[in-house]
């Protein structure tokens, strides 16, 4: 997963400048890509598979208390 800081200047009331550092994280997270694996292993679909790494967390919890 890779991390962006962005970097913005704000300008107070005051007149007075105060930068604002933000970091942006990019990718898929891991409770996703699990979800997917499991997902395509069992099913064999990669249609479930993305329906189920947008559930991410939720799909493989199911799966453990299912299975």
């Amino acid at each position: 997963m890779a991390k962006e800081i962005i970097e913005e200047t704000e300008v107070r009331p005051d007149g007075s400048k105060k930068i604002v550092k933000r970091s942006v994280e990019k990718g898929i997270s891991f409770g996703s890509v699990l979800a997917m694996v499991i997902s395509f292993v069992t099913w064999k679909s990669v249609g479930w598979a993305i329906i189920h790494g947008l559930l991410g967390w939720v799909y493989v919890i199911y799966y453990i208390i299912k299975y």
